[in-house]
């Protein structure tokens, strides 16, 4: 359990310190990706992760059009690896990448 703590706190750390002189992102970008690493913690720290895009808007508090947006940007910014599905049943994969 410590460990995955470790983990998870080190990821987040490694997260800010990649963002923190990076002046595209803005508060949504991090809830998406905040929302992301929790859904990692509890899939044991996966990667890549199974996600569903109604689930992650619900928990990130935001729209369609912002989680469209912002996943699009952490994908072409390197923070992320995402491929979407065309199964919402089959859920679509999120790789996090080393930062």
């Amino acid at each position: 359990m410590a460990e995955e703590q470790a983990e998870g706190y080190n990821h987040v750390a490694d997260f800010y310190d990649a963002v923190k002189s990076d002046l595209r992102i803005n508060v949504y970008h991090i809830s998406l990706y905040l929302t992301l690493v929790q859904m990692r913690n509890l899939s044991g720290w996966q990667n890549p992760i199974t996600i569903y895009r109604g689930q992650v808007m619900r928990l990130g508090r935001m729209s369609r059009r912002t989680f469209n947006k912002c996943m699009k940007d952490l994908t072409q910014f390197g923070y992320l690896k995402y491929e979407a599905s065309t199964d919402p049943a089959e859920g679509s994969k999120v790789y996090f990448k080393k930062l």
